[in-house]
């Protein structure tokens, strides 16, 4: 790669040096050569050899160049013979454009002359361009009514040649119209224009076609044509004629929108634009613009507003036929309306009511209607109809009149509220219908009680809940609604006085939701019972009762304790001893552990959790006794500790545990070796014979508890069975909403849903009474009465009294329909009962009135009280109403005179329109007479309306060539009267030149024309104001008047003329775009569109077009793109004046452009050396420039500088040649790159510059080694590292680039502790990353030194080294070893003796430790971590030594334990333990003194042991045995016993609900269900009586024979109820058999 570099440098420094010679000196010669353009590529030019006297060998040895100014190199020199020749073809209109003359320039360079000559080329033209014209065709529109001699200008011909090779001529084909003029301008060129010789005419030739020739002058001749087409524009003078002048159209009034009733039809003999037919409505009418659209273009009448004959039967539509210039003709269209089916039915609701009260009787009236058709005949007639099964009926009264009513009971809880639809039908084809909506709310009563949805509510609430905790919730349902429907709950107190419920449970009054308002305890009480009422809001209230029972369950919530063994009370455990001797099942000891709680909460089981020999020694499950599994080895340890786990069955299950102790030894000399860490055990026997007292004395206490209970029970039942005990039923304080009655039998019923759960041998026991589901009652509706009242009415099922109808706020229903008014005067009742007995009969008259419109209010009308008979007291007490069709109240009735009046002014036009007879209708209801009468008044028209004109100015513009007698339509005058005082006449002011001619329609309509009676001329009076005045036929006489203003309008007859022929600018090349040159000015005599001038370009260059802009309307001229003086330096334009009918003048313009400076230097590099060695001498070459100026003079001189401060100047050569060259010495690890700047300026004013920046880039030699960021290395990594580590990275740096900057790393082989170190460390020969090999050991050695080598990647390569030091950080990896006490090989641990006579700080041993790391990790502290007596002894922190910290007393335990934690510094902490046994004695005689009393001693109290356990046994089982004989009992009864059939039956206390009634005969219903679960095996049993689901229903095939309770009726809880139970069943079997 430097090989490359270096012999690029020396060539690029030798090409530099040679030009610099070559261009040494300035030009001294100048020559001119001429040639034709167009000559072949290699034609001969001129000989310059010759012309140069050059030689011929400096040519052959490139000695000569040659060097163009231009981009285009369109010479070349042939080295061989100095001959100069084309190197391409040129064209002279390509390079110079319209130059006259066209020079090509270039410079030879002469290499040994040391000289430059600029050699000229004359481009000389030749005719190789024909003339043509910008367009392929000239079109002219000329009128037929153009004067002659008017003059057209033509387009002009281009040529690109000059000279005789230009345009020189035109030439037109011949015709008898048009001749041709030409004329040249000021610059030469040639215009043509067209004269029109003879007048045209339209009707004998419509156009005209011409040949337009342009001739040069050259050699051959060459020629351009173009065609003109002259068109020739119509006059109009011809108005359009419609095909027929009246249109009769009939039409259905249901026809859709956009339906297309008649296309009119006009023509026009006219052309052209003349011809050009629009279609508009003369007179437009705001209704008729509303229905109908007239299509302007092709005289379509379709319809786009609804037709409605009701409204309207006919219309009359003028349309008008109008061409471009005004001139009209009119024709009629008549529109008759058809009557179709396209009104539905209205229901209009005279009164109603919106609510009904559910107890509202059948025929109640809720609503009047009336229906009726805006259709007439078969369309008009109206049946109306309610859907069927529905309690409503509508009946048709008279007429159209319907009365809604109810047709059935209404109750409110079944159907809440109606919708109900109304739907009238009309009889036309197709049917048409109306369907209304009645909201019928129906108000509710307060006949429904509130309802539980369970007739019997229970809960499960464990022991020990928080206080506020929600229990259950209850629900009642009342289908009543609104406050009716409102339930508040409230709790009663159950049947024990003693037990306020209030103390313990609350309610949510409204919600239902039972809260407890205190913790519950299961050994205190197990259920609670209690009543809840629902009350709902209305008036009188009504309520219903549930029964609601809260059991308590039990928890386990007591851990077993144990009783023997039991725990010294100096933390030593208890001693057994097990002779070594002893067979298998040897009874060693026994556990003896209780429970507090009951049942299989105080199910106990025994497990040997943990034992010294796990396979010696076995553990009864239930029992607790501890007995040898085998027989003793010699090899079995003397002390064993068995740890003994004590757990209930409850859930989630509690336990303790015990440790007991096994000495095994034959007796006590032999255990003292080995006995050092037993403690003083206490005497186990004396707890023992403690607590088997206590529990005979607790079990005899509980059955003898139990026995004076059950007697008090037995005497209390006895006392009420004595008192309740008579011959017929009682039933006081039963509550009567217990009773229901079915077929006027009342009957009692209850239902018993028991859950029944004992415990035996145990202080608590416990009943459950729940239930799952049980249905015991018919709720029905609670009859309130005294506290003493103890039988029902003899008809419970009396309906209530029907309420009275409630009067309801009433309002009027909202329809689509016109509301109803109904007076202020009038009641609802009244008016119900009016309506419904007036309309029973069917009308009975009809009066018709006449009155003039416009009637002030109160004017007379007629007298209604004569015409019909009226009494004038009926009509005063309100007996007559006046009703009226339509939302206005046009008229009212005087009830004092009996009078028809006017309400509101009556206006004809604005009601009916332009029917001729307009009449109002209204009805007079006579309540009396019940009749209704159909009063007509016909309001007859007055000439209240002048006749109008939509518009009070119409101007009509008439050009000043128009015919006379053409006609012109005027608008027509509107008068909304009929008959005389319609429209009559029209008049015209006077004047010279139109006349009026007034025709009649067929329906009798007047319209009226303008005639043109003198012709118009403009330049005599522009304009005509006329007065037109329509006149109607009433008395008195009434007009009105139009403005007309007829406005004479222009023919182009005059040209447009230019202010001068020729304008003249000069502009700086440097103008800013936008910048206004010139404007144009043309003026034109004629006025309007005719004046109206347009501004283009005629004639001119492509170029001149992109340059500048002309507006076509002011004729300013400005410029669009930059002037440049080297491009062109005069632009030459034609421009033309063309006004709106096309007649044109035009006019030259001459731009000359000035020249600025405004074109910078530019440089050329010539040569140039991108890359230079930083090794290069001074003064070598480095680029040659030249720079160049297109302007001229002082703009075009340059001079060159480049930046300072850099290594390199700017030496001038010759002319505006210039070299770079080095100017001091380079190194490229200073600066690797240089941006050269190089300015040139040039001497205008202001100055212009250029500036080109020279990159140069300098070539790297390897003169730098690698350099470390640091002298010397250290680094640390800690032991133990896993092999593979990144440990540091090292990092040299090289100044050089590329492959002399590459550093490799390398590692100097050593040794360490002899061996290699290439298997400790590595390094990355590129990152210079090193990495461990292996894991190191701190132990082994701490630190490692070794150098790095860093070399690049030069010719010849630069290293250098560096020194590393590795340090080895030690880690926390080694635990404290513990060198005394240690640990005896047999697992024992040592015994150290300290006399009990030792004073506080005595030292007793001392715990040594050692730890093989080193520094902190190495520093141990010691920690006394467990003790027998916490405070006894003390340990020295870093010492270690074992001291005593107080006296030692007598009641301190002989074997002492010390747990000693020694733990080292480390992060994380190791530690090791040791545990040290201390006894406290002075001597070893003194320890087996103390340990004697550890050995069996006779049991003094055995005897008295095995009594009381004996005692606990047999109490025990008597109570177990009293209760199964008990239950037993209980069970045979059951079994065998029959209902008692005593003489009397009593239900005191019994509740009603329990009752029920089946054909006359009063019945008791108790059902039972019970479920019986017994447990045994424990000290707590538990009996109980659940039940799921209980339905105390009686069966049809139910015998009484069959019929048992489940206990004996004197022994059973509900005894009393019993007796009643086989009484009823009796009863109800015997009316069986005697119905069968």
């Amino acid at each position: 790669m430097a090989e490359i570099h270096r012999s690029q440098y020396y060539r690029t420094t030798t090409l530099i040096w040679l030009m610099k010679m070559i261009v040494w000196e300035a030009a001294s010669e100048q020559i001119r050569y001429m040639m034709l353009e167009e000559t072949e590529r290699g034609s001969f030019v001129g000989n310059v050899a010759k012309d140069l006297e050059l030689d011929m060998d400096k040519l052959s040895n490139n000695g000569v160049h040659v060097i163009s100014t231009g981009k285009t190199q369109y010479f070349a020199l042939n080295m061989e013979n100095g001959h100069l020749y084309t190197s391409k073809k040129i064209d002279r209109e390509t390079v110079c454009g319209q130059i006259l003359t066209c020079l090509l320039k270039f410079e030879i360079l002469v290499q040994d002359k040391m000289k430059v000559y600029t050699i000229e080329v004359e481009i000389i033209d030749i005719n190789d361009n024909t003339p043509r014209f910008q367009m392929e065709q000239l079109t002219f529109s000329i009128r037929e009514t153009t004067a002659q001699g008017s003059r057209f200008l033509l387009a002009d011909a281009l040529d690109p040649d000059v000279g005789i090779n230009s345009v020189q001529k035109y030439e037109l084909s011949y015709n008898k119209y048009f001749s041709l003029y030409v004329q040249a301008g000021e610059s030469g060129v040639k215009n043509a224009g067209m004269v029109l010789e003879n007048s045209l005419d339209r009707e004998e030739k419509t156009f005209h076609n011409l040949v337009l020739t342009a001739i040069d002058g050259g050699d051959p001749v060459r020629s351009g044509s173009v065609q003109i087409h002259v068109i020739v524009l119509d006059a109009n003078d011809n108005a359009p004629v419609f095909t027929q002048p009246i249109y009769k159209v009939d039409v259905l009034e249901n026809i859709p929108l956009g339906f297309l009733l008649t296309t009119v039809k006009a023509t026009d003999l006219d052309e052209g634009v003349n011809s050009e037919i629009s279609y508009t409505f003369r007179t437009k009418p705001e209704k008729i613009s509303q229905i109908f659209q007239l299509n302007s273009q092709t005289g379509e009448i379709s319809v786009q507003g609804n037709l409605d004959f009701e409204e309207q039967e006919f219309f009359e539509i003028d349309v008008q036929a109008q061409d471009p210039e005004g001139l009209s003709s009119l024709a009629k269209v008549l529109v008759t309306v058809m009557d179709a089916n396209d009104n539905a039915p209205e229901i209009t609701i005279s009164s109603f009511f919106t609510s009904v009260p559910e107890n509202s009787q059948s025929g109640t009236v809720i609503a009047l209607l009336h229906v009726k058709d805006k259709d007439s005949g078969e369309n008009g007639k109206v049946t109306c109809s309610i859907p069927p099964n529905l309690p409503f009926q509508l009946q048709k009264s008279v007429d159209n009149y319907y009365t809604l009513m109810t047709d059935g009971n209404l109750d409110r809880e079944i159907v809440e509220h109606y919708n109900l639809t109304i739907s009238a039908t009309d009889g036309g084809t197709p049917l048409l219908s109306t369907t209304a909506y009645f909201p019928i709310k129906i108000l509710d009563i307060n006949d429904n009680a509130p309802i539980f949805k369970e007739i019997f509510y229970k809960s499960y609430l464990f022991e020990n809940n928080p206080t506020g905790a929600s229990l259950m919730m209850l629900e009642a349902n009342d289908p009543d609604c609104g406050s009716n429907s409102t339930v508040t709950y409230s709790i009663l107190d159950g049947n024990d006085p003693t037990v306020s419920v209030s103390l313990f449970v609350s309610i949510n009054t409204e919600t239902g939701v039972v809260y407890a308002l205190r913790p519950f305890d299961y050994e205190e009480f197990q259920q609670i019972n209690f009543q809840v009422k629902a009350q709902d809001g209305g008036s009188p209230p009504l309520s219903s009762n549930v029964s609601v029972t809260l059991f308590i369950l039990d928890q386990n919530d007591n851990a077993p304790q144990i009783l023997h063994p039991s725990t010294p009370t100096d933390g030593s455990t208890g001693v057994e001893l097990a002779p070594r001797s002893s067979e298998a099942d040897y009874l060693v000891t026994k556990v003896v552990a209780v429970d507090a709680d009951s049942g299989q909460n105080g199910w106990l089981s025994y497990q040997l959790f943990k034992a010294t020999e796990p396979g010696l020694f076995t553990i009864g499950l239930h029992t607790g006794e501890i007995r040898t599994a085998r027989l003793l080895l010699d090899k079995d340890a003397l002390k064993q500790s068995l740890l003994v786990l004590v757990k209930d069955n409850g859930q989630p299950p509690l336990s303790a545990s015990v440790t007991v102790t096994v000495v095994l030894a034959d007796s006590i000399p032999e255990s003292l070796s080995d006995l050092s860490s037993i403690s003083l055990p206490t005497n186990p026997q004396s707890d023992l014979t403690f607590y088997l007292v206590v529990a005979v004395a607790f079990v005899s206490c509980l059955f003898f508890t139990f026995l004076l209970v059950l007697l008090a029970i037995r005497l209390h039942r006895w006392r009420i069975s004595q008192l309740c005990h008579s011959g017929s039923m009682n039933f006081t304080s039963v509550p009567v909403s217990q009773f229901v009655g079915i077929d006027g039998v009342r009957a009692f019923l209850r239902s018993y849903c028991q859950e029944v759960s004992l415990t035996t041998d145990s202080r608590k026991s416990r009943i459950f009474f729940p239930i799952g589901s049980c249905t015991n009652t018919l709720t029905h509706q609670q009859v309130s009465g005294e506290p003493g009242f103890n039988y029902l009415p003899e008809d419970l099922n009396t309906a209530n009294e029907a309420h009275p109808f409630q009067e309801e706020e009433q309002s009027l229903a909202e329809f689509e329909m016109a509301d109803l008014h109904i007076p202020s005067d009038v009641t609802r009742r009244e008016l119900f009962f009016l309506l419904l007995g007036s309309l029973l009969h069917a009308v009975s008259g009809q009066i018709r009135y006449s009155v003039p419109e416009e009637l002030p209010k109160g004017s007379f009308v007629g007298n209604i009280a004569k015409d019909l008979a009226m009494d004038l007291k009926q009509l005063s007490h309100g007996g007559v109403q006046l009703i009226a069709e339509g939302r206005k109240q046009y008229f009212d009735l005087d009830f004092r005179t009996g009078h028809l009046c006017i309400h509101e002014r009556v206006d004809r036009e604005a009601i009916c329109g332009q029917l001729l007879t307009c009449m109002l209708k209204l009805e007079i209801l006579v309540h009396e007479q019940v009749k209704v009468y159909i009063v007509e008044v016909e309001i007859e028209d007055i000439n209240d309306n002048a006749p109008t004109f939509k518009v009070e100015t119409v101007q009509l513009k008439i050009p000043e060539n128009t015919a006379t007698r053409s006609q012109f339509l005027l608008p027509d005058a509107q008068d909304p009267d009929l008959g005389k005082n319609s429209l009559q006449t029209y008049q015209l002011s006077p004047n010279g030149y139109f006349a009026l001619d007034v025709q009649t329609a067929a329906n009798g309509g007047k319209y009226v024309e303008l005639i043109l009676e003198k012709s118009l001329d403009r330049e005599e009076a522009a304009f005509h104001d006329l007065i037109l005045t329509a006149t109607d036929g009433g008395n008195p006489l009434k007009s009105g008047t139009a403005h007309i203003r007829v406005v004479v309008e222009d023919v182009n007859d005059n040209a447009p003329v230019f202010s001068q022929s020729i304008y003249k600018v000069t502009a700086m090349e440097n103008i800013p775009i936008d910048s206004l040159l010139v404007t144009v000015n043309a003026t034109d005599m004629d006025e309007g569109i005719n004046a109206e001038i347009m501004y283009t370009f005629r004639q001119a260059s492509e170029k001149a077009l992109n340059v500048f802009h002309l507006n076509s309307k002011t004729g300013e001229i400005r410029v669009k793109q930059n002037l440049d003086f080297e491009e062109n330096t005069v632009y030459e334009m034609e421009i033309q004046a063309l006004d709106g009918r096309g007649i044109s003048g035009r006019a030259n313009i001459l731009v000359t452009v000035i020249d600025v400076n405004d074109n910078a230097p530019e440089i050329a590099v010539t040569s140039l050396t991108n890359a230079v060695s930083e090794d290069a001498p001074q003064g070598t070459a480095v680029a040659l420039l030249r720079v160049t100026d297109r302007d001229s003079d002082d703009n075009g001189k340059v001079w060159c500088s480049s930046s300072e401060m850099l290594p390199f100047r700017l030496e001038k050569t010759f002319d505006n040649y210039y070299s770079l060259v080095t100017d001091s010495f380079l190194d490229r690890e200073i600066t690797s790159t240089y941006n050269v700047t190089v300015i040139a300026t040039d001497k205008g004013n202001p100055p212009l510059s250029t500036t080109t920046i020279i990159p140069l880039k300098i070539l790297d030699k390897n003169d730098n080694p690698p350099t470390f960021q640091e002298k010397s290395y250290m680094s640390a990594i800690t032991e133990n590292t896993p092999a593979g580590t990144s440990v540091f990275t090292l990092q040299a740096n090289d100044p050089d680039w590329e492959e002399n900057s590459k550093i490799t790393y390398s590692i100097i082989p050593d040794q360490v502790k002899y061996s290699p170190f290439s298997s400790y460390l590595s390094i990355n020969s590129e990152t210079g990353a090193i990495y461990a090999l292996r894991s190191f050991d701190h132990e082994e050695f701490q630190e490692i030194y070794f150098l790095v080598k860093a070399q690049d990647g030069g010719s010849p390569p630069l290293s250098s080294n560096v020194t590393v030091t590795l340090l080895i950080l030690d880690q926390n990896d080694n635990s404290p070893q513990i060198l005394y006490p240690s640990l005896p090989s047999d697992g024992s641990t040592g015994v150290e003796l300290a006399p009990r006579s030792s004073e506080p700080g005595y030292l007793v041993t001392k715990v040594v430790a050692v730890d093989a790391d080193s520094g902190q990790n190495a520093w141990l502290s010691y920690q006394l971590l467990k003790a027998t007596e916490p405070g006894l002894f003390s340990i020295g922190l870093h010492t270690g030594e074992i001291r005593t910290a107080r006296f030692l007393l007598d009641k301190d335990a002989l074997k002492q334990s010390l747990v000693v934690l020694v733990k080292d510094n480390g992060q994380p902490p190791l530690s090791a333990s040791v545990t040290v046994t201390v006894v406290l004695a002075d001597s070893i005689p003194d320890v087996l003194t103390d340990l004697s009393s550890i050995s069996v001693p006779a049991d003094p109290q055995s005897d008295l042991t095995f009594f009381l356990v004996v005692a606990v046994a047999f109490v025990s089982c008597l109570f177990f045995a009293f209760l199964l004989v008990l239950l037993a009992l209980r069970l045979r009864k059951w079994r065998t016993s029959q209902l008692c059939d005593s003489g009397s039956i009593s239900f005191n206390g019994v509740p009603v609900s329990q009752f029920v009634g089946i054909d006359g005969v009063r019945a008791f219903l108790q059902s039972y269900c019970h479920e019986v679960s017994l447990t045994s095996g424990s000290r707590k049993s538990q009996v109980l009586f659940p039940i799921e689901s209980c339905t105390n229903t009686l069966r049809a095939q139910q015998d009484s024979n069959k019929s048992e309770p489940f206990f004996p009726a004197e022994d059973s809880n509900m005894n009393q109820e019993g007796q009643a139970f086989g009484q009823v069943y009796q009863k109800l079997g015997q009316k069986e058999q005697e119905a069968k």
